[in-house]
């Protein structure tokens, strides 16, 4: 799909739309309808998340090379739902950074080989925008906010699914996560220099990315120290 194409601009608007909801609607409206919201939520990125998988084997897509779950958008798809059905601050925190990174960074760039109206245009958006919603309406509407050391237990996480991505890449032969080319669309890793030293130099970004969101987060908080949080 092309970058900042008509569809693209689209799914970047539903973005910019209910993710401004998400954080609106529990600060300004706070009751029972926020758990029933979450649950509904978790509901919409899992028929996004799985219905890739289900259409890949339906339309016979389906490899060991390209379609195990070991892209980091697969990790962020599972730590959203959960966080949004249990609340666990451990996946709140992976779904938030994680989500207004590399999700963030997917919406913008999308990998993404076909356009609307194909089924992978809906479940490749539903569930990163999905995500991006769900991180936004657990940690900015709803009030739980990283602790502290969120920041080194999320990257430290992040590089051990990367270790398991790239056995996975190893026995396969596949690129999850990246590990061993780039993304054929322009990207942060376009200028991130060669293989191998772009993992490394990636893996640096990624770190300051997320002091980045875990510093504009802090000042969220300092913004809205007055208000009640939406719902614990």
């Amino acid at each position: 799909m092309r970058q900042f194409s008509d569809a693209h601009l689209a799914a970047l608007g539903v973005l910019a739309l209910t993710a401004g909801a998400s954080v609106w609607a529990p600060r300004r409206h706070p009751g029972r309808w926020i758990e029933w919201a979450a649950r509904v939520l978790a509901g919409v990125i899992l028929v996004g998340w799985a219905g890739e998988y289900v259409a890949d084997v339906v339309l016979g897509n389906w490899t060991l090379r390209y379609s195990l779950p070991l892209q980091l958008t697969d990790a962020v798809s599972l730590a959203s739902i959960l966080a949004l059905w249990s609340r666990r601050m451990v996946l709140v925190e992976l779904a938030y950074f994680w989500s207004l990174t590399a999700s963030l960074q997917a919406l913008l760039t999308p990998d993404l080989a076909v356009s609307f109206p194909n089924v992978y245009y809906f479940t490749y958006f539903i569930y990163h925008i999905g995500a991006v919603v769900a991180a936004c309406f657990l940690v900015l509407g709803c009030g739980l906010y990283p602790r502290r050391g969120a920041v080194w237990r999320v990257y430290a996480t992040t590089l051990a699914f990367a270790v398991v991505a790239g056995v996975g890449d190893v026995l396969t032969g596949g690129n999850y996560m990246y590990l061993r080319s780039k993304p054929a669309h322009n990207s942060l890793l376009s200028v991130m220099g060669p293989w191998p030293w772009y993992i490394a130099s990636t893996a640096l970004l990624g770190l300051g990315l997320l002091f980045i969101v875990k510093l504009v987060t802090d000042r969220w908080v300092l913004a809205f120290a007055a208000q009640a949080p939406a719902d614990r």
